[in-house]
């Protein structure tokens, strides 16, 4: 039985792969979702991690695709109270930034789409340094104090930002972030190690690293010489072309040969063993795709595992 993990200082108990719903709506139908928040939930999962912008990006789409497809679930699995649910506000086209009327109208908003009363984790996806961070822990503290969100967290923010989000919540008693969702892998590691870690170490927030996978490049499908069919196989395709890309390749293909492990699951078992990060998140459009997400709770790899790949990713 895997162990949950706790969201910093919440009560929130999470399974230790979220499954991102970012391909809800997008590369996924309403089917094809279905069926991978179903195998998410029978192999123990309970973490959907997802944003009101999910997939606003897409031609014909309005943003909130992703939050629809995960209520229409919910409700079809009458399944709610098992699940932790996190989604962003900030970025949805209607309800840019993070004004305190913005922020309340995203959130009715994602309430609406995920036909739920409450929503369990609530981060602000991007900063809005033009609003202060008094202005966004005051929106945010009365939604908690409306019991439409359960904690609050945050996404692509300053360590200096975050700080004084901290100081205020602190210093007035107002909710406090429990969490961060920085972008963090094996290839992009100064993403956030150094002055944003040890502010979230210090204050005790647990990270729930995106971009996990780095877009797909550390699956290990994509090799020199191979063409893959993605979305995103641009942006991933081109981690082969620095010494960085092919020396975490190298050292993934040797830890995964050594553990009979796939690839994938040995990329998300380096980030979920650093110092901070409770639960890496990661996406699968197919059923077939999960099983090596879903791996990372059951594969702990050994100090000079760990050291091999920080090595190689350096």
């Amino acid at each position: 039985m895997t162990s949950p993990r706790i969201l910093g200082s919440s009560d929130l108990q999470v399974f230790p792969l979220a499954l991102g719903g970012n391909v809800f709506g997008w590369t996924a139908d309403e089917d094809q979702s279905f069926a991978v928040l179903d195998a998410y939930v029978a192999a123990g999962g309970n973490f959907i991690d997802t944003a009101d912008a999910y997939s606003a990006w897409v031609e014909g789409n309005e943003g909130g695709e992703s939050e629809t497809v995960i209520g229409k679930w919910l409700a079809s699995r009458s399944n709610r109270a098992d699940i932790v649910v996190a989604t962003k506000a900030g970025a949805h086209p209607d309800h840019r930034g993070l004004s305190a009327g913005t922020i309340k109208g995203a959130a009715e908003a994602s309430l609406r789409r995920l036909g739920t009363d409450h929503i369990d984790l609530y981060y602000t996806h991007f900063d809005d340094e033009a609003v202060p961070v008094e202005e966004i822990i005051t929106a945010l503290d009365q939604l908690v104090k409306d019991g439409k969100v359960r904690h609050i967290a945050a996404s692509n923010i300053s360590p200096e930002r975050l700080r004084a989000s901290l100081d205020f919540s602190e210093r007035e008693g107002l909710a406090r972030y429990v969490a961060l969702q920085p972008h963090y892998n094996l290839v992009s590691r100064g993403t956030y190690e150094g002055e944003l870690q040890d502010t979230a170490a210090r204050a005790g927030l647990a990270a729930v690293p995106y971009y996990a996978l780095a877009s797909g490049f550390l699956t290990g499908k994509y090799r020199p010489g191979t063409s893959v069919e993605s979305a995103r196989s641009a942006t991933a395709g081109g981690h082969l072309e620095s010494e960085r890309g092919r020396k975490v390749l190298a050292a993934l293909d040797r830890v995964a040969g050594e553990r009979d492990a796939e690839i994938a699951t040995v990329a998300l078992a380096w980030l979920a063993a650093q110092p901070t990060v409770a639960a890496p998140i990661a996406s699968a459009r197919t059923v077939e795709q999960l099983p090596a997400l879903v791996a990372v709770a059951d594969l702990r790899l050994t100090d000079g595992e760990l050291a091999l790949l920080t090595e190689a990713s350096a």
